[in-house]
């Protein structure tokens, strides 16, 4: 697999509600801390304000614009920021199993928003590198969500067998294009992995490691996979991806085998030579100095909750679970 679904299948973005907005007249709605979630959405029709806490500029969304919430704040949305707001769980009640629901009669703006929850406990991987709102408003990027976006709404509207599968890959389908989109506009300065993969010669020695994670990779090796000379690698990947490419390596290896630990019977020493440990000591130094405890104590008490914060990037690699309230909570 390529870096980004390498990360997302270690992530298991989970979408446990989507559901369509149909709003007219005036209007604000209020969503509460949404418990570090992803969400992820769209607007078919119409216009509204996006305001998101402690975001000082609130977004204005346009049809066709999509738009991702990483940071899982509160958030408002509204046809005028003025108006005071209703609490989203009054509005959104009858949409628990999805759906499209109706408010001040409809008709002036649609909307149709996925919310993720992240598995594996890794969520800061994903939610460290974006900005607390990420906003998709080129028409190039338009085109490539119409249609996913379009047949969401359908499936919401007009409930068919297999249904709320199709929403699922519909949902994961906007998710992975959001995420390509902004990994290839790049905030200026942006530093991480997701932006790395932008980079067609960072996005090669990424994807090398990825590809082999137990390969007995140099410096060197991956600097002439970039093909740079070793120094100039070494330099451009530290300010790029904010860590050496060995420490990059280390990282992900860790991530790879902290997900075998919990989630199959392999022995430590199975797991070890997997990851290109020759000996279980040098992993389990190298595990514990990544993840913060042995690796017999994260497979055997599921020591997951206090991962380092920086295993890949900046965030809180927290367990994110369900929240019910809000457009598609």
């Amino acid at each position: 697999m390529d870096p980004l679904s390498d990360v997302l299948s270690l992530l298991r973005p989970r979408n446990y509600m989507s559901a369509g907005f149909d709003a007219g007249g005036d209007w604000s709605i209020q969503f509460p801390d949404q418990e570090q979630s992803i969400k992820c959405g769209a607007v078919v029709s119409g216009r509204c304000w996006l305001s998101v806490e402690s975001v000082a500029e609130p977004v204005l969304l346009e049809a066709g614009d999509s738009f991702l919430l990483p940071s899982g704040r509160p958030f408002r949305l509204a046809s005028d920021l003025a108006l005071a707001s209703v609490g989203a769980a009054s509005v959104f009640a009858s949409v628990r199993e999805g759906g499209v629901v109706t408010h001040n009669g409809g008709g002036d703006c649609l909307l149709v928003s996925s919310r993720f929850a992240l598995a594996g406990n890794y969520a800061g991987m994903l939610l460290g590198v974006l900005p607390p709102i990420v906003h998709l408003r080129k028409e190039a990027d338009q085109a490539v969500l119409r249609w996913p976006v379009e047949r969401m709404m359908q499936e919401l509207r007009e409930p068919q067998p297999g249904g709320f599968l199709v929403v699922q890959h519909l949902a994961h389908m906007v998710l992975v294009q959001a995420l390509r989109m902004h990994m290839a506009e790049g905030p200026s300065g942006g530093v991480g992995w997701l932006f790395a993969l932008g980079d067609r010669q960072m996005g090669a020695a990424i994807t090398a490691m990825h590809g082999d994670p137990a390969h007995r990779w140099t410096l060197q090796a991956l600097a002439e996979l970039a093909g740079m000379s070793r120094s100039t690698f070494a330099l451009r990947f530290k300010e790029t991806v904010g860590k050496s490419p060995m420490e990059y390596l280390t990282r992900w290896r860790m991530l790879l085998a902290g997900d075998r630990l919990a989630n199959s019977r392999d022995s430590i020493s199975v797991i070890a030579l997997a990851f290109g440990y020759e000996s279980e000591s040098a992993f389990s130094t190298a595990f514990k100095r990544v993840m913060g405890c042995s690796p017999r104590q994260y497979g055997r008490a599921g020591y997951l909750a206090s991962l380092s914060s920086d295993v890949i990037d900046e965030g809180r690699p927290d367990q994110l679970e369900p929240v019910a309230d809000g457009l598609a909570a």
